[in-house]
């Protein structure tokens, strides 16, 4: 049936509607339950969140009840693209709050310790997953794919963190002033940075031939963005954050911060390269703005770790398939992968931390911090099992590797953070982070 120029979209269905509403409440209900579940045995909410998708989807309830399951979260794209929305909106707002808090003073300090963290943590996986790549069964690669293609996307996979993950761990374990937290976070910006582009040649392997042309094209546009960030971006986003201060109240504060990094966001998503690399940018911006009071930006904080966070991370779950990993050949798959995965990112991090001449502490806090690969790995996978690189057994190794390494951060996180002595930068930091709580210093941070 013809539509006529100008006539009106229809809003969505009431039953689209009704499912929707549920689908978010619930998911946040579970989140905030398993959330505070988590924390209760030591671990960041994170891991709770993450473990609300792995229950409501193909995992456990489409097994349990499955048409519970399949009425609540029907294989209906058009349905489960309004998930994806909120938890997008949610994901590149948590990476922007990441940016703001980010001490560039510090990163500019010790910039080459994290080159040299991220060089360790970046060659060493790829090598490994490269290599993991080629020596895997045929029976786990799809019919046409090549092996090469193969073997590079496995190495991708497996030399990304996820700067969503770290960011959050952090958040909950009030490790983001300290100078390990900041350096973790420049690192694996410089590993996803890293990652994304490796991933755009790749899926273009997948599709197309890749030309030295491609691969100019993405390096050109990232140094672009970097250019564009130092010279007008960082003029505007002040000009605009000090037109806004001048309100009494907090919202036009925030809501101009939301549009940079929604901006920003949908900026670098444009250029082809991945949409939280521009909302982490932005975030930097923001944060180096100055003058700018920080409790005016304390209510976007609360609104992103209390509600559309949590909702992303319980999302990503919704997506895995964990039962097959049944199938021995895939389980002892999976195990070899996960085993490279962990080995790689800790020694290549370990590695690069102890020739930048810090502590084996120090050293072992960076590789548990990047070993995380959290939601981002998904997001990889997904991509992967799109263009058909990754069968599904393999996306659900994938997959595997980015649950276990996120569960596995925050206990090695806290061993080796505790024996890091607090300095007195730090202690300075803690203060002004306090403030963009509205908490006096010395009180406990809310865990979500």
């Amino acid at each position: 049936m013809l539509v006529s120029l100008g006539a009106p979209v229809a809003p969505i269905a009431a039953h689209s509607l009704l499912v929707f509403l549920l689908q978010v409440g619930l998911l946040l209900l579970l989140a905030l339950a398993l959330g505070r579940l988590a924390t209760r045995f030591g671990m960041p909410a994170v891991v709770g969140e993450l473990f609300v998708g792995v229950v409501l989807g193909p995992s456990f309830l489409a097994h349990v009840a499955p048409d519970v399951q399949g009425w609540l979260f029907p294989a209906n794209p058009e349905q489960f693209h309004l998930l994806d929305a909120i938890g997008q909106i949610g994901v590149l707002l948590l990476v922007g709050l990441t940016g703001i808090h980010m001490d560039m003073g510090l990163v500019r300090r010790r910039g080459a310790t994290a080159a040299g963290v991220s060089i360790g943590g970046l060659i060493v996986p790829l090598g490994f997953g490269i290599g993991a790549g080629f020596l895997l069964p045929k029976t786990l690669i799809p019919d046409g794919t090549d092996t090469t293609v193969f073997a590079l996307f496995l190495g991708v996979a497996m030399c990304v963190s996820a700067i969503p993950v770290i960011a959050k761990t952090l958040m909950d374990m009030k490790l983001l002033h300290r100078n390990i937290g900041q350096l973790t976070l420049t690192a694996g910006m410089i590993d996803d940075a890293f990652g994304w582009f490796m991933l755009s040649i790749v899926s273009a392997m997948a599709v197309n031939s890749v030309s030295t042309g491609t691969v100019l094209t993405s390096f050109a546009y990232l140094v672009a963005i970097a250019v564009f960030a130092l010279t007008l971006g960082r003029p505007l986003v002040r000009g605009a954050l000090r037109l806004t201060d001048k309100a009494n109240e907090p919202g036009p504060t925030v809501a101009t911060a939301a549009v940079l990094i929604l901006l920003s966001a949908a900026g670098t998503h444009a250029l082809g390269l991945e949409a939280v690399f521009g909302a982490f940018v932005c975030g930097i911006l923001i944060g180096s703005a100055g003058r700018i009071d920080p409790s005016k930006l304390a209510p976007l904080r609360t609104v992103v770790l209390s509600g559309f966070a949590p909702i992303f991370f319980a999302t990503a779950g919704l997506r895995m398939d964990l039962t097959a990993l049944v199938k021995p050949e895939v389980l002892f798959a999976g195990l070899a992968i996960l085993a490279i995965a962990i080995i790689g990112k800790f020694l290549g991090a370990y590695a690069g931390a102890r020739l930048s001449r810090l502590s084996r502490w120090e050293a072992l806090a960076l590789g548990a911090g990047l070993n995380a690969r959290g939601v981002i790995e998904v997001v990889v996978a997904m991509v992967g099992l799109r263009l058909g690189i990754l069968s599904v057994e393999a996306y659900t190794i994938v997959v595997l590797v980015a649950i276990v390494t996120s569960l596995m951060a925050p206990p090695i996180l806290r061993i080796a953070m505790a024996r890091v002595e607090q300095t007195a930068e730090e202690k300075i930091r803690e203060s002004e982070h306090q403030a963009w709580t509205r908490q006096p210093v010395g009180e406990a941070e809310p865990i979500l």
